[in-house]
């Protein structure tokens, strides 16, 4: 099976998960393949409820509602992937960018403790996300990134929680303290994005998720 037909596939199945877990499927899925793993890009995804809680400016109740359909959701999709297309996937992750009814769900296939291979303007882009995590918690140990795709880029952070953050987990606070990290997070990573210059592309979205046990975060940048 090539990796455009796997592609189909895995797109095909994720809008049915979503349908069937939300009552309303996403206007398109776009999911790129290569050997480190798997991105599947969402877009116009937004049911009347979810739009009605937006208006009321309630995110939080939509994110939380959100967090727990997808507990249930990823496991299967995780079993889809190894059983029908022989993808074994280690860790998973997934953000929404509710303003613009968009979500990424990225999956890795292993942890690489070597770097990628370098490609232009990737020192631009991990000054810049390593600058952010010092300002949010602390520089991260190991940072890694590679193009999964003309459109998409993927950044892997390990090492970046600080004792406090770790106490809070501990302590079954993971919910509040990925809902804060993410809005610090977002609201300095758009600011002075100096990489797209490096780059010769204008970001379209990006979304960011942790693995609080493993210590490891994914920054997916889409672009235009």
């Amino acid at each position: 099976m090539t990796v455009k037909e796997k592609s189909t596939l895995i797109a095909s199945y994720t809008g049915k998960l979503l349908r069937n877990r939300f009552g309303k499927g996403p206007e398109s899925v776009n999911v790129s393949v290569d050997s480190h793993g798997i991105a599947i890009h969402i877009r116009n995804f937004i049911s009347p409820v979810e739009q009605f809680l937006l208006d009321k400016q309630e995110e939080q109740a939509l994110r939380y509602t959100r967090e727990l359909l997808m507990k249930s959701l990823l496991p299967e999709l995780s079993a889809y992937l190894k059983n029908e297309l022989t993808l074994e996937v280690q860790e998973m992750y997934y953000d929404w960018g509710l303003h613009n009814a968009t979500g990424m769900i990225v999956g890795l296939f292993e942890r690489h403790t070597e770097k990628s291979e370098s490609y232009p303007g990737q020192k631009s882009v991990h000054d810049h996300v390593i600058q952010v995590s010092g300002k949010v918690q602390k520089e991260p140990v190991h940072i890694d990134s590679w193009w999964m795709g003309p459109k998409t880029l993927i950044v892997v952070r390990e090492g970046i929680l600080i004792l406090i953050e770790k106490e809070l987990i501990d302590m079954g606070y993971e919910h509040i303290l990925k809902s804060t990290k993410r809005k610090l997070e977002k609201r300095y990573l758009e600011q002075n994005i100096g990489f797209e210059q490096d780059l010769g592309k204008k970001i379209s979205d990006f979304y960011v998720d942790w693995d609080f046990s493993n210590d490891r975060s994914v920054i997916l940048y889409t672009f235009k």
